[in-house]
């Protein structure tokens, strides 16, 4: 920014610098209730298991892949959701967050309405976790909390303020985000029971560490944070939201402004804050939470994409409204708005600013009276960006540090050219899972072969390329060859458990797929190789 428009925005913005909003005030302490009280060894345990990747059934997503610290507690990927019309490429696309691969109920891979055999998206964008103690409800249409109840039983364990409890476990069972097709409670124990804590992350952080120096399994874990040994989805519950409990993001700028250093702000962000006030942003991003935990409709898509609140109230009025999210930390993060529509900060104010186009019905008041001018937009920025922004937040410094997943290190390496049989298309490996000493679900598949076709996959402890028109890639001499056939949409699943043996660790495990096709040279069409790096 130059001199000459600092200048200008001195002159535009000189009252809510010299006459503007006071501090506001501070944070309060986080809402605890009763029956859940914060204990070191709840928090390290919630702190685990959210970070924990082996609580999806594939192994490849945890609940911090999906909501990061660095990003404001968002997702760093970004992914395309069709929409209402169920078509990639559109207007009312979203930009959201990556699951897992459709899996039956039998553990084998099957298309998915919208995404096929390629990863599922969510619908909506991952929301921040961040200030979310304060939350009486979660998830941007509320359907989490304020009651928690057993998923067991229906009981009412935590009779409000448990939002945080009961947002934690929705997930686990949801077909698209972590859990494969009819997975129950008893599925997601008995793999959490027989699991080596956070096998599959590295660069664990020292409260972490500490924890797991012993080598304990994760009935031991819950013995030391509950008493007993004993593995539930409410206990489940308890120690992710006592985790979330702990991260409370109360040293930003504005923080320390309110706390009554008059310095902390720079004269920038205060010309911002008093813009933002002056714009009326300050109805429903209140300060000190920077929301007001109420549920709007801005017109952000056509309420028929998404009814929003309604769906779960069944209230007219509720129709298109969406949780008012927390502004803190807000420039950390990649998209904005329930879908992700905008991808920059400017974009947002824009937006408020009328200069975006937004879509009628059941508007919001409040929004209607907000009026962001474009001269305010850098200054009302510059307080998002910096007053708002908790430095041990973007920079993963405790309690906001976290392990490196395995998912964040790339995908298992493939080689090789493929070969196109019928219709052009070339078969390909289904091979996002992560292989790991003691992967009691491990499993391969193939697809976009021809229907009902016979296929052969090999299993290999080497790779050779053989001088043949033929590009095999694999060690035929040492391996082992699986026949399979395709089911009638053209996939075929092979699982192939690693036993938990410690000499595996480190080895590969090459793999490739051979589809009987009339249609492909010499008969046989051909996927590439992947190589999976035991780890563990």
């Amino acid at each position: 920014m130059n001199i000459r428009t600092v200048l200008l925005l001195s002159s535009l913005c000189a009252p809510a610098a010299t006459q503007g909003p006071p501090p506001p005030p501070p944070l309060p302490p986080v809402p605890v209730p009763a029956q859940n009280p914060i204990t070191p060894a709840k928090a390290v345990l919630g702190k685990i298991l959210f970070w924990e990747e082996q609580l999806s059934s594939d192994d490849t997503v945890s609940c911090g892949t999906c909501h990061q610290p660095g990003v404001g507690g968002g997702d760093v990927r970004i992914a395309a959701h069709p929409g209402f019309d169920g078509r990639f490429g559109t207007p009312d696309d979203g930009r959201t967050s990556p699951g897992v691969v459709h899996t039956n109920a039998a553990g084998q891979f099957e298309p998915a309405p919208l995404f096929d055999l390629a990863v599922q998206t969510t619908p909506r964008t991952s929301p921040s976790f961040l200030t979310s103690q304060y939350a009486p409800l979660q998830f941007w249409d509320g359907r989490g909390g304020p009651d928690f109840r057993d998923p067991l039983t229906g009981a009412v364990v935590i009779p409000g303020g448990g939002s945080l409890e009961a947002q934690s476990l929705h997930p686990l069972l949801n077909t698209a985000e972590m859990a494969f097709e009819g997975r129950t409670w008893a599925d997601v124990v008995g793999k959490l029971a027989g699991a080596k804590p956070l096998v599959l992350a590295s660069d664990l952080p020292a409260d972490v560490a500490a924890q797991l120096a012993s080598n304990p399994d994760y009935p031991e874990l819950f013995r030391r944070a509950f008493g007993t040994p004993d593995i539930t989805p409410v206990r489940i519950a308890f120690a992710i939201a006592t985790y979330e409990r702990t991260l409370v993001a109360n040293q930003t700028p504005l923080d320390r402004w309110a706390a009554g250093d008059p310095n902390a702000l720079t004269m920038l962000q205060r010309q911002g804050f008093g813009a933002f006030v002056q714009s009326r942003c300050d109805v429903c991003h209140r300060p000190p939470f920077m929301t007001d935990h109420t549920f709007r409709n801005l017109g952000v898509r056509p309420i028929q994409e998404d009814t929003g609140r309604q769906a779960i109230t069944g209230n007219p009025a509720d129709a298109g409204r969406f949780k008012v999210p927390s502004l803190r930390n807000t420039g950390l993060r990649r998209t904005w708005m329930h879908n992700g529509r905008f991808t920059s900060l400017q974009q947002v104010l824009d937006f408020y600013g009328k200069r975006i186009q937004n879509f009628p019905g059941n508007l919001d008041p409040a929004f209607i009276n907000v009026n962001v001018p474009p001269q305010a937009v850098p200054v009302i920025e510059e307080f998002l960006r910096g007053a708002l922004t908790d430095p041990r937040v973007a920079q993963g410094l405790p309690p906001f540090d976290r392990p490196t997943l395995r998912s964040e290190r790339g995908l298992n390496p493939r080689f090789g050219i493929p070969v196109a049989g019928t219709g052009g298309l070339a078969p390909r490996l289904l091979d996002q899972q992560p292989a790991f000493v003691g992967a009691g679900s491990f499993r391969i598949g193939m697809d976009d072969g021809v229907p009902g076709a016979g296929a052969l996959l090999a299993l290999s402890s080497a790779a050779r390329t053989y001088p043949l028109p033929i590009p095999i890639q694999v060690d035929l001499g040492v391996a082992d060859i699986v026949g399979m056939r395709l089911t009638g949409q053209g996939c075929a699943t092979h699982a192939l458990p690693i036993p938990p043996i410690p000499a595996l660790r480190g080895a590969s495990l090459f793999t490739q797929g051979f589809v009987l096709d009339a249609a492909a040279p010499f008969g046989l069409a051909v996927t590439q190789a992947t190589e999976f790096r035991i780890g563990g």
